[in-house]
């Protein structure tokens, strides 16, 4: 399990090094989310060995949130100015993300669909 984490923490810091070091405008822990997903197309066997500890990770997800709702709390006066703006941001992001899992997950079907026929 520390081997697993280590490995995410790794990827974590190589996606960081990457976005800085080429200074792309996406968050590092993004580009090692993709660094993962690229790894894990490669060597599909370390899905069983990262399982468990992304399981666990998962199942603690809320107390990640407690320092992001601290630092609202203390900047609430700003997010009542920019209520507006926010509000747009996040209904946008949120119109864009299910687009992309929704397209994601039909071309994970369908990929999915056309190895079991090749299969039969």
């Amino acid at each position: 399990m520390l081997q697993a984490l280590a490995a995410l923490l790794s990827l974590q810091l190589a996606g960081e090094a990457l976005a800085r070091g080429l200074g792309w405008p996406v968050p590092g822990p993004v580009v090692g989310m993709a660094v993962l997903l690229l790894a894990l197309g490669l060597r599909p066997r370390w899905l069983e060995a990262l399982k468990p500890t992304a399981h666990g990770l998962l199942a603690h997800l809320s107390l990640l949130f407690v320092p992001a709702g601290v630092g609202v709390m203390l900047h609430l006066q700003r997010l009542g100015e920019e209520a507006w703006a926010i509000g747009v941001a996040l209904v946008l992001s949120t119109w864009i993300g299910m687009a992309a899992a929704a397209a994601t997950a039909v071309w994970l079907m369908r990929r999915q669909e056309s190895r079991q026929e090749r299969q039969r």
